[in-house]
């Protein structure tokens, strides 16, 4: 019988199973060039079907390097919403499945690219990793530290590229902050100032129901406790009850946490406090309304500030993110600001760009922004080809994401001021507080000790 040629595909299974016997880093790869067809796709499954899920999958299906195989969620009928829009961009339908694994099975998929509940980021990233597979994980990368830490070692282990969906990272605009900072422009920065402040609806009481047509009430739970079927408990106000995910803080507030952290070139605080709690909204979510967290770093305090409540407070539009227009600052909702000795920094999120006054008020300098969710995955892409590891690391989105979780575990402890120890990613000898770094999983759905 003939070898099989070396193609792409080959070339990556090839190298999946050199590097699972072997330890990490021994593996020396070919470079893309060598094995790339001029005709190959990069084929990946998309798990989790939702507003974001279609939304990558809609972006995906119109890139000529990409065939979208699966589209995967326990909600039948939004795996097959999203299989339909993909067939009418790529020109080929893909196969529907309520069950992920299937997607891991298939040795034609390269990668999986997760928008799934929180709860579920870590189990499907490591099971992917462990299939020999590459991920592009929606932010925030955990539901808990404990399991982000599990994420990186997993990627590590099996040598596969996780991508966080970060999409600041791959944006220009954010690096020629970065250099405007290095260069000591701002002078010393002793405070940052990460903001969150939008408007939200209430989430009323619901009573308990049967479980919708076409969905497999089970599996969309996995690790979360076993409980009777709630609306509140399902599509999009999840992102409201611990057991899914940390509220605002961790769904759209990472985005700028990860921005603070990566410009300031910071890790892990020293310690941590946070306050607030549900004051504006008497409803069904357990997450606050409004929280306020100090970050303690040497020199340096960087602040987190949430409010679901203030309708003058805007997103960046769309008209503004994408040109070099730059946002209304004031109002501007989610924004960084970096008060250095010689001046101000302002920087939005998302595109928006930044804009530095200096002493007397006048600004100094500006740079527009655009959104990078192209950028993102061309690097994403890229990389699955180099094996390099990508401008959003899942290293570099779990210790973002694990600012956030500092925040609300302070909150959900009393709203303490809780030291935190970096090399162990625990609070020292603080029992409380470490019930929350980890989660009790739920059989079969168990992240393992050791990935």
């Amino acid at each position: 019988m003939n070898a099989e040629p070396m193609t792409r595909r080959r070339f990556l299974r090839t190298s999946t199973g050199a590097a699972l016997g072997v330890a990490v880093g021994a593996t020396v790869l070919p470079s893309a060039g060598q094995v790339l067809g001029a005709n190959e796709k990069l084929v990946v499954g998309v798990m989790g079907c939702g507003g974001r899920g279609q939304e990558l999958a809609r972006h995906l299906a119109q890139r000529p390097e990409v065939e979208i195989a699966y589209t995967s969620d326990p909600d039948s009928g939004r795996a097959e919403q999203a299989a339909k829009a993909v067939e009418g961009l790529q020109g080929k339908r893909p196969q529907t499945t309520q069950d992920f694994r299937r997607i891991l099975d298939d040795k034609d998929v390269d990668a999986l690219v997760s928008a799934t509940p929180d709860h579920w980021h870590a189990l499907a990233t490591i099971m992917a990793c462990q299939a020999g597979k590459d991920v592009y994980v929606e932010k925030p990368a955990s539901h808990n530290i404990w399991e982000g830490r599990k994420m990186v070692e997993a990627a590590r282990k099996y040598n596969r590229v996780v991508q966080v969906g970060l999409q600041n990272r791959s944006a220009p605009y954010v690096r020629a902050a970065i250099d405007y900072l290095r260069a000591g422009k701002l002078g010393e920065v002793h405070l940052v100032r990460v903001l969150n402040m939008k408007t939200r609806s209430a989430v009323p009481a619901q009573p308990d129901g049967p479980v919708p047509e076409g969905v497999d009430y089970d599996l969309w739970l996995g690790a979360a406790p076993l409980r009777p079927f709630n609306p509140n408990h399902f599509h999009y106000s999840w992102h409201w009850f611990w057991d899914y995910s940390g509220g605002d803080i961790i769904n759209d507030g990472v985005h700028q946490m990860d921005l603070a952290r990566w410009i300031m070139g910071l890790k892990y605080p020293k310690s941590v406090y946070a306050t607030g709690g549900k004051y504006a909204y008497d409803d069904a979510q357990e997450t606050p309304d409004t929280q306020h967290v100090l970050f303690d770093y040497d020199k340096l305090t960087m602040t987190f500030e949430l409010t679901l409540w203030t309708p003058y407070m805007k997103k960046i539009p769309p008209e503004v993110r994408d040109s070099d227009l730059l946002p209304d600052w004031p109002f501007c909702a989610t924004k960084v600001e970096v008060y250095g000795t010689k001046g101000l920094m302002m920087m939005g999120r998302h595109g928006g760009g930044w804009q530095v006054f200096g002493l007397d008020n006048q600004e100094v300098a500006r740079q527009p922004g655009r959104q990078a969710l192209k950028e993102h995955f061309d690097n994403f892409f890229e990389c699955i080809k180099s094996r390099q590891r990508p401008n959003g690391d899942i290293e570099e989105g779990h210790m973002s994401t694990v600012l956030c979780h500092l925040g609300n575990i302070s909150y959900r402890v009393g709203c303490r001021k809780l030291q935190f120890d970096a090399a162990s990613e625990t609070f020292g000898d603080d029992k409380e507080a470490n019930r929350l770094v980890k989660r009790t999983y739920r059989k079969p759905w168990v992240v393992p000790e050791k990935v």
